[in-house]
């Protein structure tokens, strides 16, 4: 009956309207069922029946946190999925040398494999904050009623209605200890809020670097290809643009705008209750959603539709000085930062020149700057196959 509710969701009054709105509904539709006509209150009404042992103070927030229980595993889902496809391009690309960078800067060698692991390791972080967030959504305030003293509350359905809502959801809800506490206080929401900006965090990094490695193509990095979904430009012929990474990005500032919001209204709260819960369960249902459905693009449209550029990734590797860090234990820094500024002003490569002013012989050059043994992490178990648990 969602044409029903006609109240906006942001709206004054801690969320009274939404609650009346509903007990009305519910009222006139039990008046219907018992042969009634609408709107005739002497039979069932909406506060003396309805809101019986309620009040919109317990009502609404015990609501919100039901809703966040049933959002929060198909967000979650999905990163799992996103988890496991990265995890999978690990494996895929292990064998694939490039040039790792910092501060944008060439720096050592890293196998694209290992960059893609390390996308996997993130994302597994956010998926446990996630998982262990919700058991703060399963203590509920409902029973408080106004401010927490549970006034008006039948002792009835104060030790009834946790197992009754236990029934219902198929959540394993308890009592707050402290009704008063949890009527006045949001933290437990700042929280999931927090987390979920953490996450949106972790995706829009993911996606500027994605940005990065697949510039250009041709003047760019160009070291990974994405999939193609749409031309680019209504202008540049053949122009190819990163799309889903950009709406992964646009999503995530989102998400770390909501969070602002939902800190600013539970931090407005004053004394026995907090009157701003409507914008910030606005903001948090909508936090969860785009973050559900950004993480399924992600993942469809772009992360399994990802390719390396090998030939790019060697051509680059060849020609950067990154390597020198390599041969600083065996000739020191001085005589390596030589080398390496020595290879910049002429364009001939370290090997070459190590080679040439008999550094090292061409076997202890072969051993020192072999890609595989620069990126391999000492003692440290190598990646596994196994897929992250759904």
């Amino acid at each position: 009956m969602h044409d029903q509710f006609i109240v906006d969701p942001i709206q004054g009054g801690a969320g009274t309207s939404a609650n009346m709105n509903a007990n009305e509904v519910i009222a006139n539709r039990a008046i219907e069922l018992i042969g009634g006509k609408k709107g005739n209150y002497s039979i069932v009404h909406p506060n003396d029946h309805v809101n019986m042992s309620q009040s919109t103070n317990d009502v609404f927030p015990t609501v919100g946190k039901l809703v966040v229980l049933k959002l929060l595993p198909k967000a979650i889902s999905e990163l799992q999925r996103l988890y496991n496809a990265l995890n999978l391009k690990s494996l895929e690309f292990d064998n694939i040398i490039k040039m790792g960078r910092t501060q944008l800067q060439d720096a050592v060698p890293i196998r694209l494999g290992q960059s893609f692991h390390a996308y996997a390791s993130m994302i597994k972080r956010d998926i446990e904050r996630l998982i262990k967030v919700k058991d703060e959504m399963l203590t509920l305030n409902i029973g408080a009623t106004a401010i927490g003293t549970s006034i008006n509350v039948s002792l009835n359905y104060l030790n009834n209605i946790t197992n009754n809502l236990k029934k219902v959801t198929g959540l394993n809800v308890i009592q707050a200890d402290d009704l008063i506490d949890s009527t006045q206080n949001l933290d437990c929401f700042v929280l999931v809020s927090s987390i979920l900006k953490t996450c949106a965090v972790n995706l829009s990094k993911m996606a500027n670097d994605l940005r990065l490695l697949s510039s250009g193509p041709k003047t760019g990095i160009g070291e990974i290809i994405l999939p193609s979904k749409q031309n680019g430009s209504s202008i540049m012929p053949g122009k190819i643009n990163p799309v889903i990474p950009e709406v992964v990005s646009q999503v995530s500032f989102n998400i770390i705008g909501n969070d602002f919001t939902i800190t600013m209204a539970a931090e407005a709260g004053q004394l026995e209750l907090n009157a701003f819960e409507p914008i910030l369960f606005y903001n948090l249902f909508e936090s969860i959603e785009t973050l559900k459905n950004a993480t399924a693009t992600f993942v469809d449209n772009c992360i399994i539709g990802i390719t390396a550029n090998k030939e790019r990734c060697e051509k680059l590797l060849n020609e950067s000085v990154g390597i020198v860090t390599a041969l600083c234990p065996y000739i020191g820094y001085k005589k390596s930062a030589d080398i390496a500024k020595k290879a910049l002003t002429t364009g001939i490569p370290v090997r070459k020149l190590v080679l040439n002013e008999k550094i090292l012989t061409s076997k202890q050059l072969e051993e020192v700057l072999n890609p595989i043994s620069m990126t391999k992490i000492a003692k440290v178990s190598q990646y596994t196959t196994d897929i992250y648990a759904i």
